[in-house]
């Protein structure tokens, strides 16, 4: 998420009330997840197992619950609780706003797009041409459509990620100021839901087909030409490359990657990161001819055992 101008470091020190190491007009360009960042940006850390990474990151701002050696050409803020900072931020630069109408004035919508009675259209949504957004579609805040898409009915974009710090008291939300980005011709069917980034942009890119009911979790990327089937479930910061199937039930555990082609049957389960150009099976799942192989092992045992 890049700030609609730059700050310097002192301006976001003042923000959040806390301590800051480094150039006092060191410019701040915007904030981001670890696996997003680039140089100018401020990300977070408040474990000593991540310390390293996000020291050693592109960040050049690390808000830091801890007093350490800075980095050359970086700067540290000093917080004693980086989530609840990090939260100050977000809702600085990308407070809640109130609709007031189901279609914001604030809204771009493109030639010859149909949208629906009952559908919701947020603040600063980008709409191209040739859409249809069926009815009680919500589109929230900031979302942006391509050209020549469709998405039926009971489809929500924008949604929160689903991240929670857990807390004596609760668990403690981290708020979302990221968009979900909808490329050219894709169509999203009924009763689907893809959250937002959490600071960058949940990404469908072109010509990929979506069915009923599939979940998108938060900063995930979903290539070109990709098919997802009914009722798969895809958790948060997941890469699945070009035209890369998934078929019905599937789900899809975060921050992995799924190669260019691969195939994956229905029902199973994915806990790692899967090559190209292959068909997968099973949970967790495998190549679908070795799982296969398993199976009828399996099966096996009974008369094994009888014997």
């Amino acid at each position: 998420m890049k700030f609609p101008i730059s700050h310097s470091l002192q301006q976001i020190a003042s923000i959040i009330q806390s301590e800051f190491v480094g150039d006092a007009d060191f410019q701040v360009l915007g904030m981001n997840e670890i696996h997003v960042v680039e140089p100018g940006d401020i990300v977070f850390v408040d474990h000593p197992k991540y310390y390293d990474k996000a020291l050693n990151s592109k960040a050049t701002t690390i808000l830091i619950n801890k007093k350490v050696d800075c980095p050359e050409g970086k700067a540290l803020l000093i917080s004693d609780d980086p989530f609840r900072d990090f939260n100050k931020l977000t809702a600085f630069f990308k407070p809640f706003e109130k609709s007031s109408k189901n279609i914001s004035p604030s809204a771009k919508i493109g030639k010859d797009t149909v949208i629906q009675p009952n559908a919701f259209v947020g603040n600063n949504v980008v709409i191209g041409a040739n859409c249809t957004i069926h009815s009680n579609v919500s589109i929230y805040d900031n979302c942006v459509i391509g050209n020549n898409v469709t998405i039926h009915a009971g489809t929500v974009l924008g949604s929160d990620a689903f991240y929670y710090k857990n807390r004596p008291e609760g668990f403690d939300k981290l708020l979302s100021g990221g968009r979900v980005v909808i490329e050219d011709n894709v169509d999203i069917g009924a009763l689907c839901t893809l959250d937002r980034g959490v600071t960058g942009d949940t990404t469908v890119k072109k010509g990929t087909k979506i069915d009923n009911q599939v979940h998108v979790g938060h900063d995930t990327i979903i290539g070109e030409k990709c098919l997802i089937a009914s009722q798969t479930g895809i958790a948060g910061c997941v890469i699945i490359e070009n035209e890369v199937t998934l078929w019905g039930q599937v789900g899809v555990i975060s921050a992995i990657t799924i190669g260019k082609k691969a195939v994956v049957l229905a029902q199973s389960g994915i806990s790692k990161s899967l090559e190209g150009n292959a068909t997968y099976f099973g949970s967790p799942a495998e190549e679908a001819r070795e799982k296969m192989k398993q199976m009828a092992w399996i099966k096996q045992i009974p008369q094994i055992i009888k014997k």
